[in-house]
């Protein structure tokens, strides 16, 4: 996978697809704009060595206008960059339609992917438009690819997982893969729940640990916290993606701060992940206190599950 550094960029138009999918309020402000600086050092390396940057990202559904984001880019950039219209208006965009990403590659000459967590995404403008550029992968992606490559091959043990958040349905499938590299799979009351009564099956039943009670519970109880903690505490590396419990409600935030607690207590290398977790961390101001902090949740997981991601493979090719 090449670098955005292996490219002679001077004189060329560089399409940069982005994830400024950023949360805003009803007036349409930005509330976190943590997504648009993780692409601040790539942007600022084209603009640095002569290259005129346009960005593609999408915004919510597509329906919600970039005017926000443009002038957000302009203030913490110091300079315009151009941003194309919200990508997931065209219906060509989901549908991985390839006329149209001949379309938009026809308003570069290099095409560079840093939108990491997008990369799960069979789009257009993520899995298409590398077959008709020279590409490679901007400094956050290829950073992102690293770590998460080095911790399923290389990873200081014990190495911990921890799967939690809400969307039950969706983690279980992942449990088994990550018991092949993990010494120990850490999953909340839902996920268990999932693994329960799907009867999905685990090769590695033995390294899953999870709350007593599979019910969906709004936090952890002590006896639960005493016992996964303790686990923590002996980790050399860990990853982490999604709360537990209710964690939205004060009262519910035991089990979560507990868990964010032992982490950094145990000093292990760790790495954080999706939208809820970098909430809560945010919110308890604990973020600098993890050694890699990932705004990618569905791409994280699949990607430490193994999971082909479009993306990724149309930079390798």
């Amino acid at each position: 996978m090449k670098s955005v550094r292996d490219f002679d960029v001077k004189g060329k138009k560089v399409l940069v697809r982005c994830d400024f999918n950023v949360p805003l309020d009803e007036s349409g402000n930005i509330l976190d704009d943590t997504k648009i600086r993780e692409a601040l050092p790539t942007l600022q390396y084209l603009l640095d060595h002569g290259a005129k940057v346009i960005v593609i990202t999408h915004l919510g559904d597509g329906t919600q206008s970039l005017e926000g984001v443009r002038n957000h880019l302009f203030e913490l950039l110091g300079q315009q960059v151009e941003v194309l219209e919200n990508i997931r208006s065209h219906k060509e965009e989901v549908k991985n339609d390839e006329a149209f990403a001949k379309k938009l590659a026809s308003l570069g000459d290099i095409y560079i992917n840093e939108a990491f967590d997008v990369c799960h995404r069979n789009h257009a403008s993520i899995a298409s438009i590398p077959k008709f550029l020279p590409h490679g992968a901007g400094f956050a992606l290829q950073k992102e690819v690293e770590i998460l490559s080095n911790i399923m091959q290389r990873p200081k043990r014990p190495m911990i997982a921890i799967i939690g958040g809400a969307k039950a349905e969706t983690k279980a499938v992942y449990v088994d893969h990550f018991c092949t590299f993990a010494d120990v799979v850490i999953v909340n009351s839902l996920v268990k729940q999932e693994l329960v009564n799907k009867k999905i099956p685990l090769e590695y039943p033995e390294k899953v640990w999870g709350p007593k009670a599979y019910v969906d519970a709004p936090d952890l109880t002590k006896e639960d916290i005493e016992k996964i903690t303790a686990k923590i505490l002996q980790a050399k590396t860990v990853v982490w993606n999604g709360p537990f419990g209710k964690f939205e409600e004060e009262k519910y935030t035991d089990g979560t701060l507990a868990i964010a607690k032992a982490i950094i207590e145990s000093g292990a290398f760790s790495v954080v992940g999706g939208g809820e977790t970098i909430e809560f961390l945010k919110k308890e101001g604990m973020m600098s206190q993890f050694n890699h902090v990932s705004t990618a949740g569905g791409a994280m997981l699949e990607f430490l599950s193994g999971q082909e991601m479009p993306g990724l493979k149309a930079l390798e090719l």
